[in-house]
């Protein structure tokens, strides 16, 4: 199976140029069955990395513009009675996907952005009283602009403690922003073939679960977990869940490393993307990436012996 996700990963890499460390983080944020959010400025790249992603892997795609007046029966779709049936019928909305890019989440109201939450922790929706199943598998990205631009709603902690993972592509370095000049539309490239079949994906999921983390890597990160809940720490504190969403990714960062079990460096690698937006939900980056930094500092890490 390493070899699919090594075309995997090529295959993104000639599509989202010069971002190999997110696109490795989006991958694992997916075979981990979690969610993505990626925050940066407009022009980054981030509704390409959703297309070539669902491109690659051969799922079926819906993109949906989050703006002020979008209401949550656009996404989640919406019963319409049938006058030849005389019965009602579900009309499906952008939500039986996939892959759904909730694209500038953002900019929709917060009644709009809940719509999203049910789907996303129970991987099904509720419409008139009928419960439906989304496909699988299932994976919610959401891009969404920086705070201090014009027109946008702070997502709040329940809609936030939902991702996974939350990514930022920044900028290019010379190299690759070059590349992108003299390549023209990158989204023209997007006709991309599937590098791998559902089966495949489902087994490289079944294969993330199965890695091996021993107590020495479970006490590092309930260690991470409660050194953000003391009293000197000035950041919102890692849930259960959140220690559980950053030992999931551990894993899918050693899967697509080509191992079976957990290392601390798989720990280090993802806990920016997994935790940065817990700690510090509605303060601004630098302050959750010096907290982080200070939590990996502070807390020991317990090499695990391996057997």
């Amino acid at each position: 199976m390493q070899n699919k996700i090594e075309l995997i990963l090529a295959q993104m890499n000639k599509v989202v140029l010069g971002k190999e460390v997110q696109i490795r983080l989006a991958l694992a944020c997916l075979l981990a069955k979690g969610h993505l959010l990626i925050e940066d400025l407009p022009g980054m790249g981030k509704t390409t990395l959703a297309q070539a992603l669902s491109a690659t892997l051969g799922l079926s795609y819906q993109r949906c513009q989050f703006t002020s007046d979008l209401l949550p029966a656009d996404i989640v779709g919406v019963s319409i009675f049938n006058e030849q049936t005389q019965e009602f019928q579900l009309h499906q909305g952008a939500i039986f996907n996939q892959i759904v890019l909730a694209d500038e989440i953002n900019r929709a109201s917060p009644k709009t952005q809940s719509a999203l939450l049910e789907a996303m922790e129970e991987r099904q929706v509720s419409i008139d009283g009928k419960t439906y199943p989304l496909a699988q598998p299932f994976f919610v990205i959401a891009t969404q602009n920086p705070l201090f631009h014009a027109g946008t709603y702070p997502l709040p902690e329940s809609q936030l403690d939902r991702f996974m993972m939350r990514i930022s592509l920044g900028f290019p370095d010379t190299a690759a922003e070059r590349k992108i000049l003299l390549s023209g539309d990158q989204r023209t490239q997007l006709t991309l073939s599937a590098c791998i079949s559902l089966d495949d994906l489902n087994q490289l999921q079944t294969g993330v679960s199965e890695v091996q983390s021993t107590n020495a890597i479970l006490d590092y990160i309930i260690g991470l977990c409660q050194a953000s809940r003391s009293e000197k720490c000035t950041a919102n504190p890692l849930s259960p869940r959140a220690g559980k969403a950053l030992l999931a990714c551990a894993k899918a960062w050693a899967f697509i490393d080509n191992r079976d079990y957990v290392l601390p460096d798989d720990v280090q690698a993802v806990f920016s993307a997994v935790c940065e937006h817990r700690l510090d939900a509605g303060h601004t980056d630098q302050h959750a990436s010096s907290i982080s930094e200070s939590l990996l500092t502070e807390v020991d890490v317990i090499t695990p012996a391996l057997t």
